[in-house]
């Protein structure tokens, strides 16, 4: 088999087309060998300009060092088409990527019952919510959630499956070291992150539209949450039809612009879904193994979530407040020297992050860089505690007095 050097060599030719680079791979088998190409020899693969033969008879190997470097220095593993652990789903779509970056845990998602779950960046309170509830409802059912990790319903959907603890695998529309923040790294930590663009790409603005056609090809179904009218949300519903994917929608209000697109998606013959188990019991037969009701799953296998997990390993009799804190509600604040002592670390430095009033989860998060998972775990601890109280839109107030 070829080595890796000379796929990211030939997936780094920029100049060429997709088209140029498939033509290459038919006529030779693989990039070692049209790198190793006679001069002059090239000419004979029609689809190739002149241009572009000159560009592959220089033979430079710079370009392709330089990833290889890049990829070790942000330990980035290398997949190629050729390799076994690149996912056989991709390579049926147009135009697969011969190179994938990824950082994470690898797995084989062509097992997997991957769904993609995508919308308008400019999300309604109701769309927001139902991206949490269909994610987490996606992996209770024994699912993979798919995300292009962008604000909105693509945001909301990879925390909410990090937080029931599921599989989330991100698609970036850069390189790696172009994306940044929490949600990035901790899909990175906790699950897959994936790129077509090799370290140092300059990230170009159809980078994010061409990302689609890899998103839609590692899954299994899409469901489109909120999507205006021109949403980006429904061109990548075109094309996962076109890729022939199942289709799922969520109905919206009437007469809101969020739901113009996915009530259309519907008449069009999308499926409607209002939870995980509308999306995921379609694909019982094929994941007969993976995919369960949740009470089914519940029974056989009990979930145990990292929030959980920190409520068993919480101080003891941390559990036996429930009755405190239904006290605590009906007053307005609790004493904060009283209950300083009794938290760790990271809970007071939630606590700090949290503003006179309240503050977006989301907010918490980004000023502690602790990581969606963990944050919300220690809210739920601190919750039963008694010392703050969770509001509507996702937003957390303190209910002690801070001295």
């Amino acid at each position: 088999m070829a080595s890796a050097k000379y796929w990211v060599w030939l997936a780094a030719q920029e100049r060429l087309s997709v088209a140029e680079k498939a033509a290459l791979l038919r006529a030779y088998g693989d990039p070692e060998a049209v790198f190793f190409a006679p001069k002059g020899e090239l000419s004979r693969v029609e689809q190739l300009r002149e241009s572009s033969m000159e560009e592959l008879e220089k033979h430079d190997l710079r370009r392709a060092n330089e990833i290889l470097g890049a990829c070790e220095e942000q330990g980035l593993r290398i997949i190629c088409q050729q390799d076994s652990g690149y996912p056989a789903r991709l390579k049926n779509i147009y135009a697969p990527p011969l190179v994938l970056y990824a950082k994470g845990k690898l797995c084989e998602l062509d097992e997997e019952a991957a769904i993609a779950v995508i919308g308008t960046r400019k999300a309604s309170p109701y769309g927001l919510g139902m991206a949490r509830k269909l994610s987490e409802g996606i992996i209770r059912c024994g699912g993979v959630v798919l995300s292009g990790l962008g604000s909105g319903i693509d945001g909301e959907a990879a925390k909410a499956a990090l937080a029931a603890d599921g599989l989330c695998v991100g698609v970036l529309g850069t390189a790696h070291e172009a994306a940044d923040g929490w949600l990035v790294r901790e899909v990175a930590k906790w699950g897959l992150l994936l790129s077509e663009h090799a370290p140092g790409t300059v990230s170009q603005n159809h980078f994010f539209r061409t990302r689609n056609r890899i998103s839609s090809g590692l899954s299994v179904g899409v469901v489109v949450v909120e999507a205006p009218e021109t949403s980006g949300a429904l061109l990548f519903a075109s094309e996962a039809v076109e890729q022939g994917k199942d289709i799922f929608s969520v109905p919206g209000e009437v007469g809101a612009p969020n739901s113009v697109g996915t009530i259309q998606l519907i008449r069009e013959g999308a499926t409607p879904v209002t939870c995980g188990w509308d999306v995921m019991r379609e694909f019982v037969g094929r994941f007969p193994d993976k995919v369960r009701r949740p009470q089914e799953q519940t029974q056989e296998k009990p979930l145990v979530s990292r929030a959980a997990e920190t409520l068993r390993k919480a101080p003891e009799g941390a559990g036996r407040q429930e009755k405190s804190v239904d006290k605590a509600s009906q007053q307005a604040y609790i004493d904060w020297k009283e209950q300083l002592s009794a938290l760790s670390a990271d809970q007071l430095k939630i606590i700090a992050a949290i503003e006179k009033n309240s503050s977006h989860i989301d907010d918490i998060v980004e000023e502690t860089g602790l990581g969606a998972a963990k944050v919300l775990a220690q809210l739920t601890v601190l919750e039963i505690k008694g010392i703050i109280r969770r509001e509507a839109g996702r937003r957390i107030a303190l209910k002690i007095t801070k001295k």
